[in-house]
């Protein structure tokens, strides 16, 4: 029987009770919350329905100190991530901590630091790595169908009126810090190169504070390629979550739940023709290529959807197997979201709804 990892969550908010502590129930042989703790007594009496056998605590230290608790998960308000993720490992436990990990480089490196002086006490939450959309297109370019992919597009659009504490700049609020790591460290898995460029624009739609809560952002990779990306609170329409094109294809995804593949039949060689300098009598070359179309159902294959981070982490500390999210991956996403804060045009809002 496998040993449990015995977990203490530190922040019961959305992503301490609502994620963390609802994703390792999914691996009841692997782990147990036996611990949280939050300064907010109604979030602790809301995880307590959830978890009735755990113990709770209002001071985070006395969580560090508590025993039995083995790894502690950082679930915490974004610019506390890296204190409080140092105070969990000065405190001898292993740490898992949730996106964004920093909001700087120099933040960051404080923490890598710290994971150099022992290695294995310290791993990211990067979970969007494994959604099973974006694993399967990953699986599909690799295959070459689509020939040499030149450019992608992502977006994740909404809309929404938030005035919660994430919509706030001095909390660290905004898209860039929210959804930004996960889409960000998904654009840099695309881009397959390191990065040549950015260009950046924030803006404030609909949200009630000052954080922005639309983003886009346009990657160039040294390869060539081009990586769109746009999250959004403010738009009525939603944007295909993926689009991917190719020299001989292309993929569509509206929602994650399908995949509209097309591409060149491999089976037919191109036609063979060059360019002809002459005035044309029509439009096109009078070639078109033999289309091939599948629609695909995205299903979970080999556990690949976002709560198999939790058995790779289990692997990685029981077993000694490498974590997938290394620290020079992550420490690149909150470079570039670095780069894109400081070279971004911030569109304060100046209108009415």
């Amino acid at each position: 029987m496998a040993e449990k990892i015995k977990v203490g969550i530190l922040g019961l908010g959305r992503a301490g009770k609502g994620m963390h502590m609802y994703e390792m129930e999914k691996y009841p042989d692997l782990f147990e919350v036996v611990a949280g703790c939050d300064q907010d007594p109604d979030q602790i009496s809301s995880a307590k329905e959830k978890c009735p056998n755990a113990r709770y605590y209002t001071d985070m230290n006395e969580l560090f100190a508590d025993p039995e608790v083995e790894l502690v998960t950082i679930a915490t308000r974004s610019l506390d991530h890296v204190d409080h993720a140092l105070a969990a490992f000065n405190a001898g436990k292993k740490v898992l901590c949730e996106k964004p990990v920093a909001a700087s480089v120099a933040e960051f490196d404080r923490l890598w630091t710290a994971e150099k002086s022992r290695p294995g006490s310290i791993f990211i939450r990067h979970n969007r790595r494994f959604e099973s959309a974006f694993t399967q297109i990953r699986d599909i370019i690799a295959s070459g169908k689509l020939g040499w992919v030149y450019e992608v597009k992502l977006a994740r659009n909404s809309f929404q009126w938030r005035n919660d504490w994430q919509t706030f700049k001095e909390y660290g609020g905004g898209q860039l810090l929210n959804w930004g790591p996960h889409i960000i460290d998904h654009s840099l898995r695309f881009l397959e190169s390191p990065v040549k460029s950015v260009w950046s624009n924030l803006k404030l739609v609909a949200a009630k504070a000052d954080a922005e809560d639309h983003i886009k952002i346009v990657f160039e990779g040294e390869n060539g390629r081009i990586v769109d990306m746009e999250i959004s609170g403010g738009t009525a329409y939603k944007d295909p979550v993926y689009v991917i094109h190719g020299t001989r294809g292309s993929i569509v995804s509206a929602d994650e739940s399908r995949l509209k593949v097309k591409y060149m039949n491999p089976a037919i060689p191109l036609p063979q023709f060059e360019a002809q300098r002459g005035n044309p009598k029509s439009y096109g070359s009078g070639f078109a290529p033999v289309w091939v179309e599948d629609d695909l159902q995205v299903a979970p294959a080999n556990g690949n959807d976002t709560y198999v981070i939790w058995r790779h982490l289990y692997e990685a500390i029981r077993d000694g197997k490498e974590f997938p999210i290394k620290f020079e991956e992550a420490r690149e996403v909150v470079r570039v979201t670095e780069l894109v804060r400081q070279g971004a045009i911030d569109n304060v809002r100046d209108h009415e709804f």
